[in-house]
């Protein structure tokens, strides 16, 4: 994958900046268009939100800031004193969606950030700066005042430092941002902005996921961007020193070796300027209405515009990094990322899934045939087949969706499995070696966790593959193959897509390492056929979604702790539905082994506890059943979710819902699908908005 793109959405914050070039835009616009793209992105949740527009005079921008909502950004945009009617024939932009991480949400610690009071340097930015503390001590001895409780306030001021360093010295924008950079440790995609440097833009990522729209009226000469490298080393900026004596030590003014040269990709039929708006953001659903053509960019590079002219630069020449970035068309529509009908983007998500698991099957399995074909690991599946072990490694909602198929994995390859959680998997230096197989899962590809455990495999000489949704994103980038999940574009906090097109994908893999084996072939036709009856099946559920919200309503919503109990290949399910209730309803919720009741959980029984039991017809069935009768034994009165062929319940003893029967692995698939609305609903109930859950991280950027 480090080749190519087999594999598309990253941090919890929302970046968005617009520059144009030769388009006469008046200030209204501007402000649409930047506040238009800061709500295609408010299903990421967020806290706050703020901009920076040009103003009336030279050197003089405007930054709006607001907590809450965008529609509050708009509000106190459109009731400035200011002149909506001033048109631009060049201007640059940046805009921000904030989800607090140091400091509270508040006008202050809202992006963009400055580095003083006259503006000097401005800035967005995702991630988290990990030195921003030794940098804001040493930067504070030197006298330079800070504002914010933030950790982005340190690049706006290092920014201005290193320019005042310079005293009057020639220095590009890219060098200086280049300075900055490379003091900086942590996960981070910038844009800055500066009133010396006017109309230029400069980009950075290390991290955290940013692309780049790119909208002209004449076609692009060829679709890739050419990078250009910096001199050799012994022209770098000397470091800054913050922890010896010296303190901050001024940088060097470049020596002018930078190769500089128009891409070939902007480049007129007559050499002139033409034409060009950009449109810079962490998320594509913010760009795609302006443009198809965008490229992303790739660790440690440094994009600039200026004068419609765009570079790419890098923070240093590494070995194997491509010298050229693609321009490439994005797939989503915009219709795919608005709510339509749907009262929430998270019921949107999960009345889409019946098309969604089509789409991570389509073009891989062969109903016909029986078979299934990944491309992205068809090179690799003789290596896999040889490994010692398989070693899934995951956060969150991905973790369950491996803890779902790890049965299958293990019954129809019959080599062992582990699955890890990222966090802990790094806490305790996991022994890896060269014959282990790891497997990456992550919906956004940005996770933080999964990211440096994948590394921390690859410096082991594992073979390491990715299980992503997010074209270009890191996982998909430097691991050495993959599986693209195709859920499309993930438009709900809760992730519920991306748990169904996870745990499908990774029954494909499963069934396509144990195409060799002669003696499984039944068993692999049989999950295949369940395969291609599940989106009736899911629809089906969706079907009787009134019950649900009945339901929700009279019992679940007025409680205060729930218990979710199953066994086998329902104990995933368990842990999934509890977190959904815990994310939306702000809600006790705790998914049980059902093997382990007697070993504490019953303790917890009694007629005030509610429970849900999760006993669908498969080989484990009568010691769930066992487990039904220890609940009622102690006065519980659980809801059972149980197959619609199960003729033992009585609807007058027991409350059941009921969902259709599928093959043993599969019948998760299908059960999760009433507790995914039941949460749902529940949070509805309650008044909480279930689009903005608080206190989540969409692809978490902290360690």
């Amino acid at each position: 994958m480090c080749a190519s793109r087999r594999f598309q959405r990253g941090p919890r914050c929302g970046i968005f900046a617009y520059a144009s070039f030769l388009c006469e835009r008046d200030r209204r616009y501007v402000l649409d268009t930047l506040l238009n793209g800061l709500q295609r992105m408010e299903y990421r949740g967020y806290d706050s939100a703020g901009l920076e527009v040009e103003g009336d005079e030279p050197g003089k921008p405007l930054i709006f800031k607001e907590v809450g909502k965008v529609q509050n950004l708009k509000k106190h945009c459109l009731e400035a004193p200011i002149d909506m009617e001033k048109t631009f024939l060049s201007q640059t932009s940046i805009a921000h969606t904030r989800w607090a991480t140091h400091g509270a949400p508040s006008a202050d610690n809202c992006h963009p950030h400055k580095s003083d009071p006259l503006k000097e340097f401005t800035v967005v930015h995702n991630g988290i700066i990990t030195n921003y503390k030794e940098l804001r001590l040493v930067l504070e001895k030197r006298g330079y005042a800070f504002h914010t409780d933030t950790d982005t306030e340190v690049a706006a001021v290092l920014a201005k430092y290193l320019y005042d360093s310079q005293k009057g010295k020639q220095i590009t924008f890219t060098a200086l941002i280049k300075s900055v950079i490379m003091e900086l440790e942590g996960a981070f995609a910038f844009v800055f902005k500066s009133i010396h440097f006017p109309d230029e833009v400069v980009i950075a990522r290390r991290g955290s996921p940013v692309l780049i729209g790119v909208k002209t009226e004449k076609k692009l000469k060829v679709d890739f961007v050419d990078v250009e490298f910096s001199a050799p080393a012994d022209t770098e900026i000397p470091e800054i020193n913050t922890t010896g004596s010296s303190l901050l030590v001024p940088v060097a003014a470049p020596a002018g070796k930078l190769v500089r040269s128009q891409s070939r990709a902007f480049l007129s039929d007559d050499g002139m300027p033409q034409p060009i708006e950009f449109f810079i953001a962490s998320d594509a659903s913010a760009i795609v209405e302006h443009t198809k053509r965008v490229l992303y960019l790739e660790d440690d590079d440094i994009a600039h515009i200026a004068e419609g002219e765009f570079h790419i630069h890098r923070l240093r020449r590494d070995d194997g990094v491509s010298a050229i970035r693609a321009i490439e068309t994005l797939e989503i529509e915009l219709a795919a990322i608005m709510k339509g009908s749907f009262d929430h983007f998270m019921q949107k998500e999960i009345y889409e899934q019946p098309e969604s698991v089509v789409n991570t099957m389509r073009g891989r399995v062969n109903f016909d045939t029986h078979a299934i074909t990944l491309g992205g690991l068809k090179a690799y599946l003789s290596v896999i087949r040889r490994c010692r072990r398989m070693v899934f490694v995951a956060c969150g909602t991905s973790y369950h969706s491996c803890l779902a198929t790890r049965s299958i994995f293990e019954e129809l390859t019959e080599i062992p499995v582990s699955i890890e959680l990222a966090s802990d998997f790094l806490d305790r230096k996991t022994p890896i070696f060269r014959d282990d197989v790891c497997i990456f899962v992550s919906q956004s590809g940005e996770t933080a966790d999964t990211i440096l455990a994948m590394r921390y495999c690859l410096e082991r000489g594992a073979l390491n593959v990715g299980v992503v949704n997010v074209v270009g994103s890191t996982i998909s980038r430097e691991s050495h193959c993959g599986i693209h999940v195709n859920a499309g574009p993930e438009i709900g906090v809760a992730s519920t897509k991306a748990y169904t097109s996870q745990y499908i994908a990774l029954i494909m893999m499963a069934i396509q390492l144990s195409e060799d084996r002669i003696s499984f072939t039944a068993r692999r036709n049989a999950i295949i056929d369940g395969l291609h009856d599940l989106p009736g099946q899911i629809r089906q559920i969706l079907q009787h979604d009134k019950e649900f919200q009945a339901l929700a309503q009279t019992t679940l919503s007025k409680e205060r702790s729930l218990l979710i109990m199953g066994r086998g290949y329902q104990h995933a399910t368990c842990l999934e539905a509890a977190l959904k209730i815990k994310e939306l309803t702000y809600m006790h919720s705790e998914g049980i082994l059902a093997g382990e009741l007697k070993h504490g959980p019953l303790a917890l029984i009694d007629e005030s506890m509610p429970v849900i039991l999760i006993m669908t017809q498969d080989s484990l069935y009568a010691k769930t059943r066992s487990a039904l009768e220890q609940v009622t034994a102690r006065k519980g009165a659980p809801i059972i979710i149980a197959n619609d062929t199960d003729k033992s319940l009585d609807a007058e003893q027991h409350r059941v819902i009921r969902v259709p029967k599928t093959i043993d692995c599969l019948q998760g698939l299908l059960n999760i699908i009433p507790l995914q609305l039941l949460s749902y609903h529940m949070a509805v109930e309650k008044g909480f908005d279930v689009d903005f859950p608080r206190n989540l991280a969409k692809s978490v950027t902290v360690e």
